[in-house]
């Protein structure tokens, strides 16, 4: 259903059971999925594509062009998956030529007043609470959750299953699995409640620990601790999953636990 105070574009794709309310506007080449609900005074801007089933309150504006300077009018995209919840006053910016899209993945949860960046690559099942603030190529994994107030600098990559305590400031790449905490940020421990909610079983949290026991509580430094649970850890997914995400970041991971 489109209110007559609506203002749809009569070339964006609007699938059936979608709902634009009043005072929204749906521009040009915009794409929403079947059983969408977009609220009161919604901007749904050229290049947003929205999934099925999803959720947008008043306020939101989708697809703005980036706050780039570089930006030369690239082609770009905003890509919003199935059965995600926008609310109020969230924005969220098209792509740049480096990724050429900001995208979020399936049930995701972004919370008022929310800002993604250009070029922001977010998973599926994450929650990112209110007012949080994600500067350009921010990349988050699946199932991560970041409290309010949080701000993430440009380029940093958060891993799946980890927890970002409100009012954090990260400079650093937060690996899987795992809470930070206090400035600067630092690990506090595993995200052991939330990984055991997924399924996680009371032995593949204990290997978790032990991985990251060696890594940030028992003094050694990157190399040295990889090298040891190359050694002394079984293998398993979880094992190649982290050494994997800490090899690739070139620009370092947070701080090791301390007192």
């Amino acid at each position: 259903m489109i209110h007559p105070l609506a203002l749809v574009h009569k070339d964006a794709k609007l699938a059936p059971r979608v709902t634009v309310s009043q005072f929204s506007t749906v521009e040009r080449n915009v794409e929403i999925g079947e059983g969408t609900w977009i609220g009161p005074n919604v901007s749904i801007m050229e290049g947003t594509r929205i999934g099925k089933n999803c959720r947008v309150f008043p306020g939101a504006v989708i697809g703005a062009i980036p706050q780039d300077l570089k930006f030369k009018g690239e082609n770009s995209t905003v890509e919003i998956g199935d059965n995600t919840t926008i609310r109020e006053c969230v924005t969220i910016n098209r792509g740049t030529v480096d990724r050429m899209k900001t995208s979020v993945g399936n049930n995701c949860l972004l919370m008022a007043y929310v800002h993604l960046a250009h070029d922001c690559i977010l998973g599926n099942n994450i929650i990112v609470a209110n007012s949080v603030n994600l500067a350009g190529h921010v990349t988050i994994e699946d199932w991560a959750i970041l409290e309010g107030i949080v701000a993430v600098q440009q380029f940093v990559h958060i891993g799946a299953h980890s927890f970002i305590t409100g009012s954090s400031l990260v400079r650093k790449n937060v690996p899987p699995f795992i809470k930070v905490a206090r400035e600067p940020l630092q690990y506090i421990g595993i995200n052991a409640v939330g990984l055991r909610r997924r399924g996680f079983s009371d032995e593949k949290v204990r290997e978790i620990e032990d991985f990251y026991r060696i890594l940030f509580v028992k003094g050694h430094n990157i190399t040295n601790a990889i090298g040891i649970i190359e050694q002394e850890i079984p293998a398993s997914d979880e094992k190649e999953q982290i050494l994997s995400f800490i090899r690739e970041s070139k620009d370092g991971i947070v701080k090791g636990y301390s007192r």
